[in-house]
């Protein structure tokens, strides 16, 4: 299993950050992105799984996005429908496969801001680290990690760092590299979970509004691995999330997002508040970042306008850093829903 340290000068820094990044526009080894196609040239694939009946036959009021309101069983057959969509596949285990293999160390980034209302829920996280287990992961290689500790339990999470189960802490217990990772306008240190403990990196953003950045889904999820998020909001986030994207340690080690839709912000983001939230008892599942976010934001869009809530580009704060992300300095994903092929699956 590797283990990256970043070690000796700034200068041999920079060298081994773009060494990777060629490596990874080249293709080579298992750090090559391969957005699943539709055999259509180019179109990205988004698969959404839905149950109604993921919190059971009795209703649970707003607020309660607890992992106990959730069935286990079916958040993990939601799971697996998911990912069936995306990789058109029936055996979830081999799709799987095609993610990870055995012997990688794999990082699992949550989003733990929203507390038990509205974090990465705990049950789905669980149902990840089942199915790498199935593919060949050994516990012990799989980190559920975010940046602070006590924000991973508020949201439901049991810490645990050593032994042979799966892991489970803040950046806060292992701190940042000392030196700093650039691309575009961001310089930032990034968290030693990342860069010493992940090979692969799983990315379970929540799908939620964000006041500043318009919305705050796959792609924003990734401040949570630099020590400096709070310097990149201006300007509604554009082109800061973008280029925290592109740092090399981020790019070449992100697989998959699985965005966490159980419960959903169409408002009022990125904290938790009751009377904007809503239970759209999904999972959506994607390589292509940028086609995630697009997505992820015409729903949130959907949900505003049932409400009669103005769009967010009416409000100001569309979110721009999706389309730079999709341009040709980035080339992260695409943002054109003509080139994205939404499959959605119900289990109800």
């Amino acid at each position: 299993m590797r283990f990256e340290r970043i070690t000796g000068s700034r200068r041999g820094f920079f060298k081994t950050c773009l060494a990777g990044a060629m490596a990874f526009v080249a293709g080579e080894g298992s750090s090559a992105f391969e957005t699943p196609r539709t055999g259509h040239g180019t179109r990205s694939r988004v698969s959404i799984a839905r149950d109604p009946l993921l919190r059971g036959s009795s209703a649970h009021g707003i607020g309660s996005k607890d992992s106990g309101s959730v069935d286990s069983k079916r958040i993990l057959n939601l799971l697996d429908r998911a990912v069936r969509g995306l990789f058109e596949d029936d055996d979830p285990v081999r799709s799987w496969s095609r993610i990870v293999r055995p012997g990688q160390a794999i990082g699992v980034k949550v989003n733990t801001l929203g507390g038990r209302g509205l974090s990465s829920n705990v049950l789905l996280v669980d149902a990840i680290c089942e199915r790498l287990q199935r593919a060949g992961i050994r516990a012990r290689d799989i980190v559920i990690w975010d940046r602070d500790t006590q924000e991973l339990e508020r949201a439901g999470f049991r810490i645990r760092q050593g032994g042979n189960e799966v892991q489970c802490f803040g950046t806060d217990r292992v701190g940042f590299e000392a030196q700093f990772s650039e691309f575009g306008s961001v310089g930032s240190q990034l968290s030693k979970i990342l860069t010493q403990r992940c090979d692969v990196l799983i990315n379970v953003p929540v799908l939620k509004d964000h006041d500043g950045a318009g919305v705050s889904i796959g792609l924003k999820n990734m401040y949570g691995a630099i020590h400096n998020p709070n310097k990149y909001h201006p300007d509604g986030c554009n082109p800061y999330v973008a280029d925290v994207n592109m740092l090399p340690e981020i790019r070449s080690r992100l697989r998959l997002h699985i965005c966490d839709a159980t419960a959903a912000c169409f408002d009022g983001g990125p904290a938790f508040k009751p009377e904007f939230t809503w239970q759209p008892n999904a999972v959506i599942v994607a390589q292509d970042p940028v086609a995630l976010d697009q997505t992820g934001w015409q729903m949130i869009e959907g949900k505003r306008s049932e409400r009669g809530l103005k769009t967010l580009a009416a409000e100001g704060r569309a979110p721009r850093y999706i389309e730079t992300a999709a341009d040709a300095e980035h080339r992260l994903g695409t943002n054109d829903m003509r080139q994205i092929v939404v499959v959605e699956k119900s289990l109800a």
